[in-house]
């Protein structure tokens, strides 16, 4: 199949993400990175387009298994009009790739796909989350997301402009970054 051909295929998927030419930025995780302190409640605040999470309020509650694993519940309301909307839910699992890079995780919605990318590139664990996660298809060009999550709805503006700062530093084009409304009621 040629590179056209797939790109072509991968148009509808494509428009709903953040495309680039070229290989995937490698930005740096954070360093002595811990799974269980991140377990529990994140708010999505800001984050680079995705085919998924186009409602309100989204946020994900992660737990830990016994196997080391983590079950993903992400979340979000559908109703663009009032707020008042269904929360919808997916529920996923997400593991740490390498031991030796812990901060590198894969997270997987779908069991019939490979995991895909999930960086913790910094966190304190208690208020703030920088996560990030690129696809490169074979070097040609790359789709990629990333996340400003918080543990409450809200981020003080000087944290969340840090946060973009440290996207910007990883070669990470934020251009098309959005804020998530979190006044939902459900």
């Amino acid at each position: 199949m040629s590179a056209t051909y797939l790109l072509l295929l991968l148009v509808p998927v494509i428009s709903a993400q953040t495309f680039h030419w070229g290989a995937c930025p490698i930005p740096e995780v954070q360093s002595n990175f811990t799974l269980q302190p991140y377990m529990g409640k994140w708010y999505e605040i800001e984050k680079l387009p995705d085919i998924f999470g186009r409602g309100q309020c989204i946020r994900e509650e992660n737990t830990m298994m016994e196997d080391g694993s983590v079950q993903v519940s992400y979340s979000q309301v559908w109703d663009p009009q009032n707020h008042q909307g269904k929360r919808w839910y997916l529920e996923g699992t997400a593991k740490v790739i390498d031991p030796q890079e812990p901060a590198k995780l894969g997270v997987n919605f779908l069991s019939f796909l490979p995991y895909t990318p999930y960086w913790v590139l910094s966190t304190d664990y208690t208020n703030y989350s920088i996560a990030y996660s690129c696809k490169d298809v074979f070097g040609i060009f790359y789709f990629d997301f990333a996340w400003i999550l918080a543990r409450s709805p809200s981020l003080p503006p000087q944290m969340v402009d840090q946060a973009k700062r440290m996207l910007i530093s990883g070669g990470i084009d934020i251009s098309n970054m959005t804020p998530t409304d979190q006044s939902c009621s459900v």
